[in-house]
């Protein structure tokens, strides 16, 4: 297949921006396949995702980015993204010992539904190798002393193994250790988290068991990008489940995982699909 180029935006939101960039692909003969804008009113930025084909495009793609950045950059204030459509994302799967969030990731990569490549799955525990094993994907396990006393040795084990796959985002698979602020650096809003409550509700260890106790009627989960503040980062994607009296922390914990594996993957597709725009604390998220 012909590839795309990917252009993710956003600006001051001003006249005559959508216009310029559609006429600086069409002049340079790149037929547009999608485009979508969305502007914050009170914040008074735009945004957009525009994707177009290079098969007749003028000019180079390897010079694309560097026209973007002289021509329109400078003059808008305008900070861009530009992926292209054949250089697929390739992503570290980070577990520990649940294997419901893992299993649907890697069904979905088995029936081809991402374009994707899947390098690696990490671990602190033995636990999941037969899955991976299952799946054909190298595992690595690093375990982590309880005081923690190795953890900065074991993440640079990880990165190490991170740069030799050229690993482009990371999705934490109920990864149940923080991840450190130098990683984070060093992937910043490229790696997702599965968080077991509808945040900003319940945030920390078991929060099943808090809503249990709260007496609460909605249950959920959030799949958000990773920021050194704890279970802060920009929301991505929820989903809720109604319960009632008659539950217990363990169905809950049962209703919650159904949840958590749904909403990672539309997570994680909408990474793949270069569709989320993150501004501020906040995503946007394009169709």
């Amino acid at each position: 297949m012909p590839s795309n180029a990917i252009l993710l935006l956003h600006c001051p939101d001003q006249p005559g921006i959508i216009s310029e960039l559609t006429k600086f692909i069409t002049d340079n003969h790149g037929n547009i396949v999608y485009l979508d804008q969305y502007v914050d009113h009170e914040e008074g930025i735009f945004f957009m995702r525009i994707e177009w084909e290079l098969e007749q495009f003028l000019i180079p793609r390897d010079k694309v980015r560097d026209y973007l950045q002289t021509l329109y950059a400078q003059r808008y204030s305008m900070t861009f993204n530009l992926y292209f459509s054949d250089e697929r994302p390739r992503m570290a799967i980070f577990v520990s010992r649940m294997s419901h969030c893992l299993y649907d990731l890697l069904a979905r990569y088995k029936a081809g539904e991402w374009a994707v490549d899947i390098p690696c799955i990490i671990s602190n525990h033995e636990d999941l190798r037969f899955v991976a094993e299952q799946f054909d994907i190298p595992f690595y396990v690093w375990s982590i002393d309880k005081d923690h006393s190795n953890k900065a040795e074991v993440e640079a084990a990880e990165m190490e193994l991170l740069r030799r796959e050229r690993i482009t985002f990371i999705v934490l698979a109920r990864y149940m250790q923080i991840i450190s602020d130098d990683m984070i650096a060093q992937y910043p809003h490229h790696i997702i988290n599965i968080h077991h409550s509808f945040l900003p509700a319940f945030v920390g260890a078991k929060p099943y068991h808090q809503a249990w106790r709260r007496g609460v009627k909605i249950i959920g989960a959030t799949s958000h990008y990773v920021t050194a503040e704890l279970d802060a980062g920009p929301i991505i994607e929820q989903d809720v489940a109604r319960i009632s009296h008659k539950d217990t922390p363990d169905s809950l914990v049962r209703k919650g995982r159904d949840l958590e594996k749904i909403v990672l993957s539309r997570a994680v597709t909408k990474h793949i699909e270069r569709k989320i725009l993150t501004y501020k604390n906040k995503t946007i998220i394009f169709s």
